[in-house]
């Protein structure tokens, strides 16, 4: 009697936490579906083709588009990735290939977890300062370097536990057959752990690209369409900000826009990061 009374406690304390962990979830997908939505209603109304094509105009009437927004951020967002993926990869794949070197691998993991904790603004304020001061004006230059200095940290840290996960035989295998450390390394482990490490990169992509204090201190944003790095930059996120604090109705309007098509880019990246990691996964288990 009093071991099926327990039983029904048990029974009934797992239906109780899992029924809690069910609401939580529809809480979640609840507020994420209402604010998609709240930002649909607003923001929807003032997309059109000419967002996507059309430059400002100057007239805060009729502000035009956001092209050179849109394209100042997807160059931001290249210029970043190549100055912090390499850098991010080749020190993941150090803190996960050299545990030789204990004494230096502790400071350097340390290091990495602070930097990826640091707030934006304080890179921002750092951009500005080792970049900006040095070269004299704003520049693209500048709002790149901030955004990679977000990427590496994340990149190493997620490279370094993806590439943990590859057997030690995998490596073993290749050393017995006269491979060097670094072909084993080259040819072997990181082709083992591509689709992850693709995760990871991606996930440092998705970062980057809602972010606005570092490059309002550095790359500043620009109502002209540039691809010259050596002067202000236009982003998608600073001319939101600029718009969304103005005092002009239309202006509102075109950033509640842009904030829509913001959100859409990330959760197309999300919903991208998603099916490369269970792709990875099925390849790994296969």
């Amino acid at each position: 009697m009093r071991r099926t009374a327990y039983d029904l406690y048990r029974r009934s304390l797992s239906a109780l936490i899992f029924a809690g962990c069910v609401g939580c979830a529809v809480l979640i997908v609840g507020v994420l579906g209402w604010v998609i939505g709240y930002l649909s209603s607003i923001g929807a109304s003032s997309l059109s083709i000419g967002f996507f094509t059309e430059l400002p105009s100057g007239d805060v009437a009729n502000p035009g588009g956001m092209k050179h927004a849109i394209l100042g951020t997807l160059a931001l967002v290249a210029m970043a990735g190549v100055i912090g993926v390499p850098l991010g990869v080749a020190t993941g794949i150090y803190l996960a290939e050299f545990k030789q070197d204990r004494y230096i691998l502790a400071p350097v993991r340390f290091t990495a977890d602070v930097l990826a904790g640091v707030p934006s603004i304080v890179i921002g304020i750092l951009g500005y300062e080792l970049v900006v001061v040095p070269m004299g004006s704003y520049n693209g230059w500048a709002g790149a370097f901030a955004l990679a200095f977000i990427m590496v940290p994340i990149v190493a840290r997620t490279s370094e536990e993806m590439l943990r996960l590859v057997p030690d035989s995998y490596r073993a295998a290749s050393l017995a057959l006269g491979a060097t450390k670094a072909q084993t390394i080259t040819r072997v482990v990181l082709p083992a752990a591509t689709g992850s490490l693709i995760t990871g990169i991606m996930l440092a992509l998705a970062r980057i690209c809602g972010e606005t204090a570092p490059l309002l201190f550095t790359a500043l944003g620009s109502r002209l369409l540039t691809l010259d790095p050596n002067k202000p930059f236009p982003s998608l996120t600073v001319q939101i900000y600029t718009y969304a604090t103005g005092p002009y109705p239309e202006q509102k309007r075109l950033a509640w826009a842009g904030i829509l098509v913001l959100v859409a880019l990330l959760l197309a990246l999300n919903a991208l990061i998603r099916y490369v990691a269970s792709r990875s996964i099925t390849r790994s288990i296969a």
